[in-house]
């Protein structure tokens, strides 16, 4: 159980002359025998995103607690059904949906509508680092399209989207070269809303929506279609990208469990199914008790 956190399972199973069905069946054993022993009557806080389990369109749904950094539960798909299958989980773990205040997710439709219909209680908070993204895309966007006319943009996609302090002084070079040199860039006009958009954060809660209306002003009257396109996505999302000046919840952390998720399935070049993936997701972050004998 130890050994199969750090090493594919059929590495493990190599080493200890073992056919590794059989290895898949001891952690099988463990893991849900942890599982039915957790306890989740304290959560309060949720954190929700999807990691791929395979090529193509296939993944995982994780739940979090973002309190206590706990994977509580997976699932398989990303629709709004994973919410419900959580509910019913987090029940069956002595939980209690109307106990949940915070919800933090991206901005996708379903779990939208799952936190609406399973969780009414809870308040939803839209993930900055997702509101970032969007940001990020829309000045990505607009490079892509001024550089068919303007070919000095080319390889320039990170100074655009770095801030200035994690630029190499070769990046900030030419970045001040393409600011002072070309001032009618579109894609400096980008970038300049999208520093803007990063000291939203740092208002004061009494100042936020103010800044925001600001923004989004600015962001629609830019005449540069992906920014507009983006601004009009976070007005379509207003109370949850304001909400986060009450909740300050942030999925950061299960960024942090998708990459050592994505990390072990690297090593493991996959897993045959799901079931097999997911438990090794709780392997990883469930912080499950396991009871094992020695």
């Amino acid at each position: 159980m130890t050994l199969v956190k750090s090493m594919p399972v059929k590495t493990l199973a190599a080493f200890i002359g073992e056919h590794d069905t059989r290895i898949w069946r001891i952690l099988h054993h463990y893991v849900d025998k942890g599982r039915e022993q957790a306890d989740h009557s304290k959560v309060k806080h949720v954190g929700v995103d999807e990691t791929s389990s395979k090529r193509g369109h296939n993944y995982v749904s994780l739940f979090v607690d973002l309190e206590k950094a706990q994977i509580l539960f997976a699932t398989d798909g990303k629709d709004h059904s994973t919410v419900k299958r959580f509910q019913e989980d987090l029940i069956a773990h002595k939980g209690d949906p109307k106990q949940i205040s915070e919800f933090c997710s991206d901005m996708s439709p379903a779990f939208i509508k799952g936190v609406t219909d399973y969780f009414p209680e809870a308040h939803l908070t839209f993930d900055k680092f997702h509101i970032m993204k969007i940001i990020n895309e829309a000045v990505d966007e607009v490079r892509r399209q001024e550089q068919k006319e303007r070919p000095e943009l080319a390889k320039t996609r990170y100074i655009w989207l770095k801030n200035k302090d994690n630029l190499t002084s070769l990046q900030i070079e030419t970045l001040e070269e393409l600011q002072v040199k070309k001032l009618n860039l579109k894609t400096s006009r980008a970038y300049h809303i999208r520093l803007n958009f990063q000291d939203f954060f740092q208002q004061p809660v009494e100042m936020a929506e103010s800044f925001l209306n600001k923004w989004y002003f600015w962001a629609t009257h830019s005449r540069l279609e992906p920014i507009k396109q983006a601004a009009y996505t976070i007005k379509r999302h207003w109370d949850g990208v304001l909400r986060w000046f009450h909740s300050k919840v942030s999925n950061g952390m299960l960024e942090g469990f998708n990459s050592l998720v994505q990390s072990a399935k690297a090593r493991a070049r996959g897993y045959r199914t799901n079931r097999n993936l997911i438990a090794m997701i709780y392997l990883i972050g469930g912080k499950l008790n396991f009871g094992l004998p020695t």
